[in-house]
């Protein structure tokens, strides 16, 4: 290396990840991750899990907890190929995320050696953008480039560094190196005329409906919504598999989640001839179904953040803008009217969700989620991975208060428990409780060793019935009257071993005396609680699913 006056670009760079907050490095390490790893700042703060779909799921809670930027690094090929579905659903749960990837020494890149990395396509789409600086002085300014695309991108953006990159001569100071201040539009004026389109697309419906979404969750959004809501006396729905809640769904005018089933969608809505979705899509639909969307006569629109999200919604008005100032502006536009044409909210959990098993009757996830619900605090994190269960989740354990509920928007395994882990690192004064089904929890079950080693307090709940249950109940609803699925269960598999090996305290329980007892000694002490917990809760499968 030729001798040098001026900072290298590893120098350069930890300076610019101080300016701009990225003091919090989630990796699992490689060999081309090294040169930079070697010797770390003490004001940089590594975190270690031991799967790259850990490691990114971590930092997916922590910069959703955080609402800023975290930092990820992966290693090379094998890593960023093991973290793709966790960046897939960091994308579609517009988390932030600052992703360096390792790639082979510069110098003899053209020869493809040992662990090089076609790197550049290898996460598909998802990535908001992917840079490959053209020389080691482009590194800083590209990391920098990568946070501003994170910020407004909400999502993640990929910066490859070779590996000798760190040790060059940063050369001098270039404009293009310094921190970029992103300037969004908070606010939305009250002359604004989409506002005024919006409101008067309200007043002109004799039963108009609210849906919300995960791109509504937030106190001034909530506020806002709920202002709208009020003035309007129209229910509020919760979009289909939504990952955030976009309402206080306490209120007494939440109407409760929407289906993602066509025709169940359309009984749903009818009667309501206009529906504004507030940070959702429009209408986001699971197992396909013949049929339109809503009824004839029902019209649509969408406010939404996402500009992806406006450009596919199939709706007659959609308007790009900051959900919770374009609301408050369409609020205080819109034609107050009585409360009492208003239906009603939705129903109350059924008395036998309520109820505890009878003497010799398996727990069920309900009887769980109940006992759950009577002990948490409003403002507790719920992450949810339980999807054969999710319905009764959303009843029983409703969201109190913004990142009350969070979930994996892309729907693939694998997200819960990392992410649990991560909010409770950017969050250590919320509760946090991951409610999490067996086979969900395999998918990542090496974040338990993290939320151990960094003190994250979460109380892993897991739903163990010994089978991927909700593939059981698809394959007995499709084809031709029902099939007969071909994969085993598995009820010889321990999360609680497994939890404990990971260095995760872990109880099993299997009755409800057990249950009540554990939750007990446990919920009233989670918002300071350090170290994390796993109650391997054996219930029986449930026995029908309808997303």
């Amino acid at each position: 290396m030729p001798d040098q006056t001026g900072p290298t670009v590893r120098e350069r760079t930890l300076d610019l990840m101080r300016e701009l907050g990225l003091t919090t490095l989630f990796a699992n390490p490689g060999s081309t991750e090294v040169p930079f790893l070697v010797d770390l700042p003490d004001d940089i703060d590594f975190v270690l899990a031991l799967h790259e779909g850990s490691v990114v799921g971590m930092a997916t809670g922590w910069a959703l907890a955080r609402e800023r930027p975290a930092l990820v690094q992966l290693h090379t090929t094998a890593g960023l190929g093991n973290a793709v579905g966790a960046l897939a659903t960091a994308r579609v749960n517009r988390a932030p995320l600052v992703v360096l990837v390792g790639q082979q020494d510069r110098r003899h890149l053209a020869q493809e050696p040992f662990l090089a990395g076609r790197l550049e396509g290898l996460a598909g789409d998802y990535p908001v953008a992917v840079h490959r600086p053209v020389r080691a002085q482009d590194v800083p300014g590209a990391i920098v480039r990568a946070h501003h695309q994170a910020v407004h991108g909400s999502g993640p953006v990929l910066v490859v560094v070779c590996m000798d990159d760190w040790e060059r001569p940063a050369g001098p100071d270039r404009s293009g190196d310094a921190p970029v201040r992103v300037a969004r539009p908070a606010h939305v004026a009250a002359d604004d005329p989409a506002a005024a389109e919006v409101a008067a697309f309200l007043d002109a419906a004799t039963d108009p409906a609210l849906v919300v979404g995960a791109g509504a969750d937030g106190a001034p959004a909530w506020r806002a919504l709920v202002t709208l809501a009020e003035r309007l006396g129209t229910p509020v729905y919760q979009e289909s598999f939504g990952a955030r809640a976009g309402f206080p769904q306490d209120h007494p005018l939440f109407a409760g989640h929407l289906p993602a089933e066509r025709s169940r969608l359309r009984r749903a809505l009818r009667g309501h001839d206009a529906v504004l979705a507030v940070g959702a899509p429009v209408l986001r639909q699971y197992v396909y179904a013949d049929g339109p969307l809503v009824d004839p006569g029902t019209r649509l629109a969408m406010v939404s953040q996402d500009p992806e999200e406006v450009h596919r919604g199939p709706v007659e008005l959609a308007v790009l803008a900051p959900v919770a100032s374009f609301t408050a502006v369409v609020a205080t536009l819109v034609r107050g009217r009585s409360r009492a044409g208003a239906r009603a909210a939705a129903p109350a959990a059924a008395s036998e969700e309520s109820a505890p098993p009878e003497p010799g009757e398996p727990l069920r996830a309900a009887h769980v989620l109940r006992e759950l619900a009577r002990r948490i605090t409003p403002d507790t994190v719920v992450v949810e991975e339980t999807p054969s269960s999710r319905p009764q989740l959303h009843r029983l354990l409703p969201a109190r208060a913004p990142l009350g509920f969070l979930s994996a928007a892309m729907g693939g395994l694998g997200f819960a428990l990392p992410a649990a882990t991560g909010v409770r690192m950017a969050a250590p004064k919320r509760p946090v409780v991951a409610v999490v089904g067996d086979g969900s929890a395999l998918y990542q079950v090496q974040a338990l060793w993290s939320a151990a080693r960094y003190r994250a307090g979460v109380l892993f709940v897991v739903l163990s019935n010994g089978r991927y249950a909700v593939m059981d109940r698809l394959a007995e609803n499709g084809g031709s009257g029902g099939g007969k699925p071909p994969w085993p269960a598995f009820p010889e598999v321990s999360l609680a071993a497994l939890a404990s090996g990971l260095g995760c305290p872990a109880v099993r329980v299997r009755t409800h005396a057990e249950l009540c007892r554990v939750l007990e000694e446990t919920v009233p002490g989670l918002a300071e609680r350090e170290e994390p917990l796993v109650l391997d809760v054996t219930v029986a499968p449930d026995p029908a699913f309808q997303p």
